[in-house]
């Protein structure tokens, strides 16, 4: 059952033991679609994102020329949304290597990191109408080749990284408007040696805090090969907080998970027993290191996300049972890693992606490779987890209207934020949007439907 301790939980569980691997069968694999290279091929970072409609959107490298963005509903059946290189010179970008991000108009926002006006990459936006907007185009002084996945913050703007560019060409940090005004906030390798960090890969999250954070895959203090985890205001500066010395793990390509006292991520390499690791690291950078990947699991390529049940959940690219093609696992109460499938090439292959979980409570991830025809698939996971609600944007202020993604919300009566009724719209059975009620404070966002109260999966939080 989907509770407000929940979220609390993953903040404390992961240090009380030493974490060990075991089988657990309390949970059902489906191999929902099977790319064929027409409709999409090779879908590697980032998760899939939950639209308004409750369909899945998402992004594959190849497939029907230089990369597409698809849609995949709950059962299964994929179709393409938008095909790359549809404009001559690729203007419209190629090549997407992260994920999907749903604003708050209801469109999806996203990377590719070819293509554009310079052939360096693009930011754009997809409506719910299915139209394609480019909002920018990189010419690698203001970056290049960005690969992560966008963010949407508490101001409205969206953040992000460019992996190459800038005055080093080491990569940026930047921050652009949704309608596409963009200003570079940080240019890496500002710093003598790079001891600040080289070419992040994943996107950023913003804290309770206000700042954001991220990781870098090379760079800082120990070996210019192992990486960072950094901290960066608005403003633009900069803060090293974490510098990877390979005992610790190194190279991390994933992106954080905020948890309520610690941020939570992934290397995809080195550490304690030579296949990346589990760490987690406070605002201020104090650092441990919770979890070594090995034989049974290995190379985790992507970050973590939350679940409702208070475990974390990732995904390796190598090891598993007897096929050593890759893994999903949940890391949970006493610092136990459960590996809940193992990857045989039929089911996919590599995953590279993290997980995101629906409002359903199943889980649903992407394998770079594998499947009927070796392109790469979209699996789902069901744990058992009861529904819930997810605010499109997790903070706002009184009197700000957000989204809600649901289902069956058909008929709802009431929705409060940590016990303030507001003011709602139901725009479909899968949508609502609700007002931020004078009085509310921060805490968890409850709607009563006729099948009864659905809480959100995570705090949100009144803004002053």
């Amino acid at each position: 059952m989907t509770n407000r301790s929940s979220w609390k939980t993953v903040c404390g569980i992961l240090l009380l033991c030493a974490a060990t691997v075991v089988a657990s069968h309390a949970q059902t694999f489906t191999s929902l679609v099977s790319f064929n290279g027409f409709n999409g091929a090779y879908p590697y970072y980032g998760s899939l994102v939950q639209g308004t409609d409750w369909n899945f959107y998402g992004t594959t490298y190849q497939g029907g020329g230089p990369g597409n963005v698809f849609r995949i509903t709950r059962e299964g059946a994929v179709s393409t949304v938008h095909r790359f290189c549809a404009e001559t010179g690729c203007t419209d970008g190629a090549n997407p290597f992260g994920g999907l991000v749903l604003g708050a108009d209801g469109s999806v926002y996203g990377t590719t990191s070819g293509g554009g006006t310079a052939g360096l990459g693009t930011v754009f936006k997809i409506t719910p109408n299915a139209k394609l907007k480019t909002l920018h185009s990189f010419n690698r002084i203001d970056g290049a080749i960005p690969i992560g996945t966008l963010i949407q913050a508490t101001d409205g703007n969206f953040y992000g990284t460019t992996s190459q560019g800038g005055s080093n060409n080491d990569g940026t940090v930047f921050k652009i408007s949704p309608d596409g005004m963009l200003t570079t906030l940080y240019i890496f390798c500002a710093q003598p040696n790079c001891t600040d960090g080289v070419s992040p890969i994943a996107g950023l999250v913003e804290g309770t805090d206000g700042n954001f954070y991220g990781t870098t895959i090379k760079g800082g203090l120990n070996n210019k090969d192992s990486g960072t985890v950094f901290r960066i205001a608005r403003t633009g500066t900069l803060t090293m907080l974490h510098s990877f010395n390979g005992r610790d793990g190194a190279n991390p390509y994933g992106g954080l998970v905020q948890g309520n006292e610690s941020l939570y991520g992934t290397t995809e390499s080195r550490g304690p027993n030579g296949g990346g690791t589990i760490f987690k690291i406070t605002s201020q950078g104090t650092f441990a290191t919770v979890y070594g990947f090995g034989v049974e699991n290995t190379y985790p390529v992507d970050g973590l996300i939350a679940g409702t049940d208070g475990n974390l959940y990732g995904t390796t690219s190598k090891g598993g049972a007897g096929s050593n093609l890759g893994t999903v696992f949940n890391l949970g109460s006493g610092g136990t890693v459960t590996t809940l499938h193992s990857f045989d090439t039929t089911d996919g292959a590599n995953p590279y992606g993290s997980l995101v979980q629906s409002t359903n409570g199943d889980f649903y991830g992407t394998t770079r490779v594998g499947g009927a025809e070796g392109y790469g698939t979209v699996f789902t996971l069901s744990m058992g987890l009861a529904p819930f609600v997810r605010m499109v944007s997790t903070s706002g202020r009184v009197g700000q209207t957000g989204g809600i993604l649901g289902q069956g919300l058909t008929g709802t009566t009431s929705v409060s934020f940590n016990g303030t009724a507001a003011p709602f719209t139901v725009v479909s059975d899968t949508f609502l949007k609700a007002t931020v009620p004078a009085g509310a404070t921060t805490g968890y966002v409850t709607v009563t439907t006729p099948s009864g109260t659905l809480t959100s999966n995570v705090p949100f939080h009144v803004l002053p």
